[in-house]
């Protein structure tokens, strides 16, 4: 989870790779009206995110019902979205990814074919209600390599898990 931008998509593709868990990218969650929206510099609304995080949350139900582990990308910026996220069945452990503005508005600058524009950048900092520690989930600050991140990512799931990612079947 984290601001647009923050590395999720490196991390969990990563992480996918590493624990052999599907991914899927939230972005793709979205309907046509969300990511029009968002292309024309409009932020999402509450009533806008219900119905895709509800759909994000069942996609997660499906993989720990199969048994398997599974890895989203998600904003997931504030906690009363986490705890929609968190019904889902199955554990789910948020991994918060964070960055300096300027680093992510240099990405958000340079990156090419996302629908999501530095513009929106403010209203996702706005909006963002970090981790708190009481939430099932770890802090992780990108300010190394994408190997680093990963590292990092698989410690912090280990000391939530309180055992080794490999091979455990969480959602």
């Amino acid at each position: 989870m984290g601001i647009s931008g923050s590395g999720k998509t490196t991390l969990a593709t990563s992480l996918s790779q590493e624990l052999g868990w599907p991914f899927a990218e939230a972005d793709e969650f979205h309907p046509e009206s969300n990511i029009n929206k968002m292309s024309a510099g409009i932020p999402l609304t509450d009533e806008d995110r219900w119905p895709w995080l509800g759909s994000i949350r069942d996609w997660m139900s499906q993989h720990a019902d199969n048994g398997s582990g599974s890895v989203v990308t998600c904003s997931a910026l504030k906690r009363e979205y986490r705890e929609l996220l968190e019904t889902a069945r199955g554990r789910v452990v948020f991994l918060q990814i964070t960055a300096p503005t300027e680093v992510i508005e240099d990405r958000m600058n340079h990156r090419e074919g996302h629908f999501m524009p530095a513009s929106l950048l403010p209203s996702q900092l706005a909006t963002l209600e970090p981790l708190e520690p009481d939430e099932d989930g770890h802090m992780l600050p990108n300010n190394g390599s994408p190997q680093d991140l990963l590292t990092d990512a698989l410690a912090g799931l280990t000391d939530l898990l309180g055992a080794d990612p490999h091979g455990r079947n969480l959602a």
